[in-house]
């Protein structure tokens, strides 16, 4: 078993365990509404991580200029998701928000790879994900009986959580890409990050008052700034330079399992006996993620795996696979 695997499946597993603490978390600040909890949680937590990375993103400014476009994306996408995350969760309720949100994630994130960078997405992958989706509805279904809100609420708060779950994606496998451009893990994430972060302080100053209305308020804001959006993302980055973005962002369905065991020990609520059945999908989704046979390596577009690559470069430059190289992209 693969050791740097294990290492990136619980790095992101640990992100993912802290990202469920965030809607029990908001619950202690009730009169925060979710705009400023989204742009104070990641855009304060995003700031910090470019904060750490100063002495990374000076050596790799130059890398990240010839990319900014894909820095760029990312940063929107880092923007867009707190917003659309946490509004989901507040017309729809935690656990439907959080399900819509993180369940089109790991779908969204292998297409991009598949569309992108040509990826092959195995079997495993496939079931793992089809797996995680089904606990994920298990949980709403018992859950999704405790939050009152009228029918077009709750259908607004999907369709917020499908463009969170798609923003998540996006950010994900932009982190990833600028890594496999041989940007280190801290320029990547920091530039990403920061430049999202800065994106939300405007949205912060104008929605963030109630979060200084008290020290409850307050200590939430500080919480969700410091530990599940800048800890969490640390963990998460070291877990994408591991595996790739569509395993991780399905790991990160742990999120739901984790928010619905926080609800019942804290928030009292009680869990059905399909519940339980969800909760142990995602134990088997762990499983299948950890044993399962990992995809060749490859270059940044995909194309071939890097031992085949290194071979066919050397050997198109001495002129000895002249007919195999032409039509064929190679770039370092």
């Amino acid at each position: 078993m693969n050791s740097n695997r294990i290492w990136g499946i619980g790095t992101v597993l640990v992100a993912a365990i802290l990202w469920g603490t965030t809607g029990t978390a908001a619950t202690f600040a009730a009169n925060v509404g979710p705009l400023a909890i989204g742009a104070a949680s990641l855009g304060v937590g995003g700031i910090l991580q470019a904060l750490v990375a100063l002495p990374a993103l000076a050596r790799s400014l130059l890398d990240l200029r010839a990319r900014w476009g894909i820095v760029a994306i990312g940063a929107v996408a880092v923007f867009v998701y707190p917003l659309a995350f946490y509004s989901s969760m507040h017309f729809a309720g935690v656990a439907i928000g959080t399900v819509s949100s993180l369940a089109s994630a790991p779908v969204a994130s292998g297409l991009l790879e598949r569309i992108i960078e040509k990826r092959r997405l195995g079997g495993w992958w496939f079931l793992a994900a089809l797996l995680s989706i089904t606990g994920s509805i298990l949980l709403v279904g018992a859950n999704g009986g405790n939050h009152a809100a009228e029918e077009h609420h709750i259908i607004g708060g999907i369709g917020l959580g499908l463009v969170a779950g798609v923003s998540y994606a996006a950010y994900s496998w932009a982190a990833q890409y600028l890594m496999a451009q041989q940007i280190g893990r801290a320029a990547a994430m920091g530039s990403i990050f920061g430049v999202g972060g800065l994106l939300l302080m405007p949205v912060l100053l104008v929605t963030g008052a109630p979060l200084l209305a008290n020290s409850v308020s307050l200590a939430v804001g500080v919480y969700m700034a410091c530990v599940p959006m800048f800890l969490g993302y640390l963990a998460f980055g070291y877990g994408l330079s591991k595996i790739p973005a569509s395993s991780a962002t399905t790991i990160t369905l742990v999120e739901p399992a984790v928010a619905t065991l926080l609800a019942v020990w804290i928030v009292q609520e009680h869990l059905t006996l399909g519940s339980w059945i969800g909760l142990a999908i995602f134990g088997v989704v762990l499983i299948i993620l950890a044993l399962a046979p990992s995809s060749r390596p490859q270059t940044s577009r995909g194309l071939l795996a890097s031992k085949d690559y290194d071979s066919m470069l050397t050997e198109c430059q001495s002129g000895a696979r002249t007919g195999a190289c032409q039509g064929t992209e190679l770039s370092q």
